[in-house]
């Protein structure tokens, strides 16, 4: 069945979308898909600035790192341990929140990623996740990028891995290297048939689905903690929506310590979305995935990167009739910003912010937050 095709969703680890059956593509497709709650292992205990409520009341500051010429400086000692995301939604006594980002194609746009992953740092995120793409360039982008992150701010990182036209000689090699550099985080996807490959089939190897990627890391990394993603609005390859949570309660069974979902932009989709997982006995938190609209032009591409995904009629008019893209942007922010409230009311475990490596929007969201 398709749905275990893959394993991304608006994940498919390109800029935009995502999640094995669901998978990444670049931006993730994910980023088009959806996610859950608090949490944490292992007897630390998550300062209480990594929740929501901390940053809202302004006990963060924004001088805690310092930017240069894409290097960063910590100030203060790292206040993020490196935990399993696992531990960190475990222990978390409020939501906690975490931002996604993905490697630049052109050398000109890292100094812009490294900005906004500065102008985003004061905000505190329990974690980072970056999303990964099919092809040899691209991946290498992703390590590069995953490694500098951890290495420079001492943030929890997850790696989005797709394994897609990959062998398990090459998947235990970036592992290998993860292992080495103190990353034991990884979001397991199947991810996108690459575009110059004719067939799903043939773009193949030793991977088919999303849970034999997780069922190999579980077996020669025990170590590594790992997500997968989650689709509130159902996965377009699987219709059939029970199949569909069959196929993601195997990658929990194996595994699989929490979910992220794509995008969504009715919070009845994600509520409804994680009765039926726990209904299907799925236990494990479902984080939701939020992305606000910014642009009409970026709402179509929306579209086409979170197949499935559906724009309420009262956001569709609004952003329709809106006379500009700035205002389109406000328009966005503010749901966005209405949608974390009602999820953080309902003490989801965590939420995850899809950025597009912009941080305008994302900063829009906490000042909305704060305010009220």
């Amino acid at each position: 069945h398709q749905q275990r095709h893959k394993s991304g969703g608006c994940r498919g680890d390109q800029p935009g979308d995502r999640r094995d059956g669901q998978e990444d593509g670049g931006h993730d497709s994910r980023h088009a898909r959806g996610k859950q709650a608090h949490g944490g292992v292992g007897g630390k205990k998550v300062p209480h600035h990594q929740g929501f409520t901390a940053v809202i009341s302004g006990a963060v500051q924004r001088d805690n790192l310092l930017y240069s010429g894409q290097k960063f400086t910590p100030v203060q000692s790292a206040k993020n341990t490196r935990m399993l995301v696992k531990e960190i939604l475990h222990n978390g006594t409020e939501p906690v929140f975490s931002l996604e980002f993905f490697p630049p194609k052109k050398q000109e746009e890292w100094d812009k990623l490294f900005e906004t992953i500065s102008n985003l740092s004061p905000l505190d995120p329990s974690y980072v996740s970056v999303t990964y793409g099919a092809g040899g360039s691209t991946r290498e982008r992703t390590h590069n990028l995953v490694t500098r992150i951890q290495q420079e701010t001492g943030i929890t990182v997850v790696s989005h891995l797709t394994c897609i036209g990959a062998e398990k000689s090459e998947i235990e090699s970036v592992l290998q290297l993860y292992r080495q550099h103190g990353i034991t985080n990884v979001l397991a996807l199947r991810g996108d048939k690459p575009a110059d490959i004719a067939t799903l089939e043939e773009a193949i190897k030793d991977f088919p689905h999303a849970i034999d990627l997780v069922k190999f890391i579980k077996a020669n990394f025990p170590e590594m903690g790992v997500g997968v993603a989650g689709f509130p609005e159902g996965h377009p390859e699987t219709p059939n929506r029970m199949k569909e949570l069959e196929y993601l309660k195997e990658k929990v069974d194996a595994g699989a310590d929490y979910i992220v979902t794509q995008l969504f932009f009715d919070n009845r989709d994600y509520f409804d979305y994680v009765e039926r997982c726990e209904l299907a006995g799925i236990t494990v938190p479902i984080i939701p995935g939020i992305m606000p609209v910014m642009t009409k032009k970026g709402m179509i591409r929306m579209g086409e990167l979170a197949l499935g995904s559906r724009i309420p009629s009262k956001l569709l008019r609004q952003v329709l009739e809106a006379a500009d893209d700035k205002e389109v942007a406000e328009i966005g922010i503010e749901w966005a910003t209405r949608q974390v409230q009602e999820l953080i009311e309902h003490k989801v475990k965590g939420i995850h912010f899809y950025t597009l490596n912009l941080s305008e929007a994302t900063l829009k969201i906490f000042e909305n937050l704060k305010r009220g």
